[in-house]
C-alpha cells in the first residue's frame, strides 16, 4: 500500500509542476500580513518570490523521488534569505514563524489538489498523512540550515563588529589633535561600516575644556569622509561653521544625549541633510535610506555631534549598528576630549613661556645676539628651556641657557622663576660660580616647597659673562652642554669660512637642585667677531641621533655660517631639527665685540685724600678728548666722591677707569671687599651722604666683586649725539 501512496503523490506533484509560480504567489499573499517584515525589506522582499517558489519546486521533488534516495538539497534562496535576516538584525525567531507558515500554507495547497486526481477518500487519507510526515522531515532539515546560514552570518557581522571596535582603539587617538583625531574616525568608519560619516563640533568645544554645551548651537564640520569622491552626499566642507534646523533630530540628539536611529521612508529626505531640493535629489539618486546620529559625550561635556549615513551598502543600520556606533563614538569623544585639553594646556604653557621669555634684547654694544626657541612637537609639550641676555656693568654682557626637567604648565613656571633669580643675582654681579651657587639653592628651596605631586624640581644652567674691554669670556655651568665657540682667523690666514667650531673646555658641575657641590668658573679670551653659540640639549640630541653626531653637524654648519646671525640660527634649525623637535629647543648665538681702547681710560691712584684732586683732573681731560664737556661737572663730583670712598675706607691698589659706551661708566676699583651702601644721613652727621648724592647724579651705580676686592661703578646718560659711532673697533 506504501507503494500505492508513494507513486500517487509522484502523481500529484507531476500535476503541480506546473503551477509552482502560481503556488509561489498565493502562499506570498497569505503571508503578506503575517509577515510584513518580508515587504518592508527591498532586498528581502526582491528574493522572497524566488526563494518560494524554489522551495516548492524542491518540496515536489522529494514527493516525486523514491523514498530510498537521497533529498533534494535546500533551496540557495532559502539560506540567502536566511543571511539577510541576519544582516538586517531580525531576529531568528521571526525567521523561523515565516518559515513554518509558508510550508503549512505549502501543504495545504497540495492536499486541496489530491481529490482532483482521485475519489479514493482512504488513498487521500493516507496521502495526507504521508504528505505530512515528508513535509515536516523537509522543514525540520531545511530549517536547521537556514538557521545554520543565519548564525553563520551573525557570527560573522559579530567578528566584523568586533574587528571594527578594535579597529577602532587603536587607530583613533594616536595623535593629540582634534582634528587629526576626527578624521581618524571617519577614516575608520568609511571603511566596512558606513558610507559617509561627518563629525562636527562646538565653536565652545573647540576653544576650551568644559565649555561644550548643547545651547550653543553653532558647530563647525572638523571632519568628513565618503567612499564616494569629493563627498557628494555633504553640502558642508571641512572647517565650515553651520548650526542645525530647529527641532531638528541632530538638535533633539544634542539636548537630550540620546542616539538616533533614522530610517529614510521612500523618497523623504532628512532636512538637516538635505536643505535644499537639489541637493534632496543628489541624496535620493545615491539611494541613501539609513541614518545614526550619535552625540559626542566626555567627562560630563557634549562636544558634538557624529553622523553615520548608509547608501552604497545595502543593509540599513539596526539596533546592533547603533549600539556599536556609541561604543566607538563614546571612545572618540575621550581622544577628542584629550586632545582638545592638552591643546589648550600646550597653548597655555605656550603662550606662559613666551611671555616670560625676552620679547627683545636689552640693546647692548659688546654683542651681537640672535635667538630661537621652539617648544617641543611631541605630546611631551612645551617645556621649561629659556635663553637670556643681561646687560651688565662695565659694558659687560651675561648670556644665559637653561633647561628645566619636565613639561607642562609647571616647567613653565619653574622655568620663569628661574629666569627672575638668574636677573636678580646678575643685577648684584655675581661670578657665573657664586650665581650659580644662589641658583642652587633656589631650586632646592623651590624643591621643598612644593608637594611629592608635582615632582622633584631639577634643571641645568649656562651662565657666561663677556668683557668687550679685555675680550675675555667667563662662564660656569651647572650640568649643561658647555657653548660652542667659533673662532675667526688671523687677517691674512684664510677667509672667514675657515673659522674652526671647537667645544670650549669648560668643567660641568652638577645639575641646580642636588646642593652641596660646587661650581667652578672658567675664563678664556675671545678674538673679535667669535660666535658664542648657547643652545639645550634638545637641538643636537635626537631618538635616532646620538649627541656626537648632532654636535658634528653643528661645527660644520657654524665652520661657514653666514655673517647675519638670523641666517645662522634658521641653518642650524634646518640641518639639526629638519622636523618637529621631539623636545624644546633654546638656541642663543652672540658675535662678540670688541671696545675701542680709546674709549677706555684708567689711571693708578695712591691711597692718599691729596690724589682726589688729580683723579678729578684725570676725569674732566678724558671728557674733552670724547666731546663730552657737558659731563664733566656731574662725572668730577661723582669720581670725587667714590675715590674719597676708596681711599678713606678701601684699600691699595686703588684705580679709576672711565669707559664710554651706550653710557659713560665711572669706576673705582680697590682691594677692599666690602661693599658700601647708601643709608640716609642724621642732621649733625659728617658722612653718609656721598652714595646718596651719586645716586641722584647718574642713571644707576653698585657694587661687584672679584677675587680682588671690589668695583663702585655708576653710570650716565649721554647727551643726544654724544659720539657713539666710534666706540667699537
Amino acid at each position: 500500500m506504501g507503494t500505492d501512496v508513494d507513486a500517487f503523490l509522484g502523481q500529484l506533484a507531476r500535476h503541480l509542476r506546473p503551477q509552482v509560480k502560481k503556488l509561489a504567489g498565493l502562499l506570498l499573499q497569505r503571508l503578506n500580513g503575517e509577515a510584513p517584515e518580508l515587504w518592508e525589506d527591498a532586498d528581502i522582499a526582491a528574493l522572497t518570490l524566488d526563494e518560494t517558489a524554489q522551495h516548492v519546486s524542491a518540496f515536489l521533488d522529494l514527493l516525486e523521488t523514491h523514498p530510498g534516495t537521497s533529498p533534494p538539497d535546500v533551496p540557495p534562496a532559502a539560506l540567502d534569505i536566511g543571511r539577510l535576516y541576519a544582516q538586517r538584525g531580525i531576529p531568528v525567531s521571526r525567521l523561523l514563524r515565516v518559515y513554518r507558515l509558508g510550508h503549512l500554507g505549502l501543504l495545504e495547497r497540495v492536499q486541496t489538489e489530491a481529490p482532483r486526481l482521485t475519489d479514493d477518500w482512504r488513498m487521500i487519507h493516507l496521502a495526507t498523512m504521508r504528505l505530512v510526515s515528508i513535509g515536516f522531515d523537509y522543514v525540520d532539515r531545511s530549517s536547521e540550515e537556514v538557521v545554520a546560514a543565519y548564525q553563520e552570518e551573525r557570527d560573522h557581522l559579530l567578528q566584523r563588529r568586533l574587528a571594527l571596535t578594535n579597529r577602532a582603539s587603536k587607530r583613533i587617538g594616536t595623535t593629540l589633535d582634534v582634528t587629526r583625531t576626527a578624521e581618524e574616525l571617519t577614516e575608520v568608519c568609511t571603511e566596512d561600516f558606513a558610507d559617509l560619516v561627518t563629525v562636527d563640533l562646538f565653536d565652545s568645544a573647540l576653544h576650551e575644556p568644559g565649555t561644550g554645551s548643547p545651547e550653543a548651537l553653532t558647530q563647525r564640520r572638523v571632519a568628513q569622509r565618503s567612499v564616494l569622491d569629493d563627498c557628494p552626499e555633504s553640502l558642508l566642507h571641512e572647517g565650515q561653521a553651520h548650526s542645525y534646523p530647529d527641532g531638528s533630530e541632530p538638535v533633539r540628539a544634542l539636548a537630550t544625549g540620546r542616539s538616533v536611529l533614522h530610517h529614510v521612508a521612500g523618497a523623504g529626505m532628512p532636512p538637516w541633510m538635505a536643505p535644499s531640493e537639489s541637493h534632496g535629489r543628489v541624496l535620493r539618486a545615491l539611494g541613501l535610506h539609513s541614518v545614526l546620529l550619535v552625540p559626542l559625550h566626555a567627562r560630563g561635556d557634549t562636544l558634538g555631534l557624529v553622523q553615520f549615513v548608509r547608501h552604497r551598502t545595502s543593509a540599513p543600520f539596526d539596533e546592533d549598528d547603533l549600539l556599536l556606533a556609541q561604543e566607538i563614538v563614546s571612545r572618540a569623544a575621550v581622544s577628542i576630549d584629550n586632545a582638545r585639553r592638552y591643546t589648550h594646556e600646550r597653548s597655555t604653557a605656550l603662550a606662559l613661556q613666551r611671555t616670560l621669555l625676552p620679547r627683545h634684547t636689552v640693546e647692548q654694544s659688546a654683542v651681537e645676539t640672535a635667538s630661537r626657541y621652539l617648544p617641543a612637537g611631541s605630546r611631551a609639550g612645551v617645556g621649561g628651556d629659556w635663553y637670556d641676555v643681561i646687560p651688565l656693568s662695565g659694558a659687560r654682557v651675561a648670556l644665559v641657557v637653561g633647561d628645566v626637567v619636565g613639561h607642562g604648565l609647571h616647567a613653565a613656571a619653574t622655568m620663569g622663576r628661574l629666569r627672575t633669580a638668574v636677573r636678580a643675582f646678575a643685577d648684584i654681579d655675581l661670578t657665573p660660580d657664586e650665581l650659580l651657587t644662589h641658583l642652587d639653592d633656589v631650586v632646592i628651596r623651590m624643591q621643598r616647597e612644593e608637594s611629592p605631586d608635582e615632582g622633584e624640581t631639577s634643571a641645568t644652567c649656562l651662565y657666561a659673562i663677556y668683557d668687550p674691554v679685555s675680550r675675555v669670556c667667563s662662564l660656569a655651568s651647572a650640568g649643561h652642554i658647555p657653548p660652542t665657540v667659533v673662532t675667526l682667523p688671523t687677517s691674512g690666514e684664510a677667509t672667514r669660512t675657515s673659522g674652526v667650531a671647537e667645544l670650549s673646555e669648560v668643567p660641568i658641575g652638577p645639575p641646580l637642585g642636588l646642593g652641596g657641590l660646587p661650581f667652578e668658573t672658567t675664563e678664556f679670551e675671545l678674538p673679535e667677531g667669535s660666535l658664542l653659540v648657547l643652545h639645550t640639549d634638545g637641538l643636537i640630541a635626537d631618538r635616532t641621533r646620538d649627541v656626537d653626531l648632532g654636535l658634528a653637524v653643528l661645527h660644520d654648519v657654524l665652520t661657514s655660517a653666514p655673517d647675519s646671525l638670523e641666517e645662522t640660527c634658521d641653518q642650524l634649525l634646518a640641518a639639526l631639527l629638519p622636523g618637529s623637535p621631539a623636545d624644546d629647543v633654546a638656541l642663543l648665538v652672540a658675535r662678540t665685540r670688541a671696545l675701542d681702547p680709546d674709549h677706555v681710560a684708567a689711571i693708578d691712584l695712591p691711597s692718599d685724600p691729596a690724589a682726589v684732586s688729580g683723579a678729578r683732573r684725570f676725569a674732566s681731560d678724558v671728557l674733552v678728548a670724547w666731546g663730552l664737556e657737558e659731563l664733566s661737572f656731574t662725572t668730577e663730583l661723582v669720581v670725587s666722591e667714590l675715590v674719597t670712598n676708596a681711599i678713606r675706607y678701601g684699600k691699595a691698589p686703588v684705580q679709576l677707569r672711565l669707559i664710554l659706551q651706550s653710557t659713560l661708566t665711572c669706576e673705582v676699583s680697590d682691594a677692599n671687599s666690602t661693599a658700601p651702601h647708601m643709608r640716609r644721613a642724621r642732621i649733625f652727621d659728617e658722612g653718609g651722604r656721598g652714595l646718596l648724592l651719586v645716586a641722584q647724579l647718574t642713571e644707576r651705580w653698585g657694587t661687584r666683586h672679584h677675587r680682588g676686592g671690589k668695583v663702585i661703578w655708576a653710570e650716565q646718560a649721554l647727551p643726544a649725539g654724544g659720539g657713539l659711532h666710534d666706540v667699537f673697533k
